[in-house]
């Protein structure tokens, strides 16, 4: 008869022991994937629209172009559709790679994260640090801050508190010896 070793508690997930109430910061620790996930979503959905409509009125790719340069994105396609179609096409491929962060990033916090595992944490942090952090370059040296780019400082706000509360850090009365 072959015996199975019971499963290690998940540092990500609080037990409820009969007797002991649960505190209020292991209960935000419990759900802080999920703000991770929302962040990201936040991020997949950018980049979507980004492949999708990267010249529809209002995207940031034509006002990025027009307040960086101080001029019009129709005189550009006038005067060189080969380059207004050159740079639609970068704008859709930094799409693209948002997209793929935003997957990643929700599979790994659905997933690793939200078990505990110390990689994840550390996955979570440069990828949304990268992906965000490029967009929010982006919009400052273009000088275009509009709505949706105000979002992507509150989508990094939510992932940074998310993990700032799951912080795989021991504190000096948790280490042993």
């Amino acid at each position: 008869m072959t015996t199975v070793a019971p499963p290690q508690p998940s540092r990500a997930t609080t037990h409820v022991v009969p007797g002991r109430s649960v505190t209020p910061w292991a209960r935000v620790r419990q759900f802080a994937w999920f703000g991770i996930v929302v962040a990201d979503v936040g991020l997949l959905l950018w980049g979507a629209l980004t492949v999708i409509a990267p010249e529809c009125p209002g995207a940031c790719m034509t006002n990025g172009y027009e307040t960086f340069t101080r001029q019009s994105w129709a005189d550009l396609v006038a005067a060189s559709a080969s380059v207004a179609n050159f740079l639609v096409l970068l704008f859709r491929v930094f799409g693209a790679y948002n997209v793929a962060f935003g997957f990643l990033g929700i599979a790994v916090a659905a997933t690793a994260f939200r078990r505990g595992e110390v990689w994840a944490w550390w996955a979570l942090l440069i990828a949304n640090t990268l992906a965000y952090g490029s967009a929010i370059t982006y919009d400052r040296m273009v000088g275009f801050i509009g709505t949706n780019e105000m979002l992507e400082y509150v989508c990094l706000g939510a992932a940074y508190a998310a993990l700032a509360v799951t912080a795989p850090f021991r504190s000096r009365a948790e280490q042993p010896g």
